[in-house]
């Protein structure tokens, strides 16, 4: 049974984040439970790695002096799965935002799949998807894109030091991908699908490491939560 004490000294917790919840959500239920369980007003807990509301998996979660940890885990190498469908892009790379643009699939092979990864291993530079919380101008992107206005965007250096295709079945491809902080797989989903001269954007993704942190550790929120009922 962890104290106050245990979590003002700092904890980190590894929760297993559920489909269409925003990190920043997680974060204030779980402060939320903390504050009520103890009664008290102020408790700081942070996240080391944003992930976007249709992703499930790891969010390490900082409490207390833990929280200056937070840059550490962040820097750390990150691994995903996920799926990519080719024959169509969005907007937003992603489920987000509706199809805009369909192609054709039928010149695509596996092998032709297995080659075009090799594109994407080792230092690669990438531009961040339209929808996203970084900032420019003061105002994030997404909110520059919601209001369809157009916006120039700088590319930025990434690793991916691991491309493995797991599957590949009826314009889907499933993937696990190892790479460097501050690479956006819906990026990777499209530039992937734009390599392939078909498309493509994505409709699955899970984060399954940071670092030496795996998702078969963490705990759902209900867990955590059950687990902080004091008798």
């Amino acid at each position: 049974m962890k104290t106050l004490e245990d979590f003002k000294n700092g904890q980190v917790l590894l929760i297993d984040k559920p489909l269409n919840w925003t990190s920043f959500q997680v974060v204030n239920k779980l402060r939320w439970h903390i504050r009520k369980t103890f009664g008290i007003k102020k408790i700081k807990v942070g996240h080391a790695g944003t992930l976007d509301p249709l992703a499930t998996g790891l969010l390490v979660i900082c409490t207390g002096k833990m929280t200056k940890q937070i840059d550490t885990f962040q820097a750390q190498v990150k691994e995903y799965t996920g799926t990519i469908t080719l024959g169509s892009t969005t907007p937003s790379f992603d489920l987000e935002t509706e199809i805009d643009n369909t192609f054709s699939t039928e010149h695509i092979s596996e092998e032709l799949i297995k080659k075009t990864t090799t594109q994407f291993i080792g230092d690669i530079e990438q531009y961040p998807p339209v929808f996203s919380a970084i900032k420019k101008d003061g105002k994030r992107l997404y909110e520059f894109a919601r209001e369809g206005k157009s916006v120039e965007i700088k590319s930025r250096n990434i690793h991916i030091s691991e491309f493995e295709i797991t599957r590949f079945e009826n314009k889907e491809v499933d993937f696990r991908v190892v790479c460097s902080k501050g690479t956006y797989i819906r990026s990777l989903a499209h530039d992937f699908g734009k390599a392939l001269q078909s498309g493509g954007h994505l409709t699955a993704l899970r984060r399954t490491k940071i670092g030496d942190f795996h998702v078969d550790s963490a705990q759902t929120i209900e867990t955590f939560i059950d687990g902080l009922n004091i008798p």
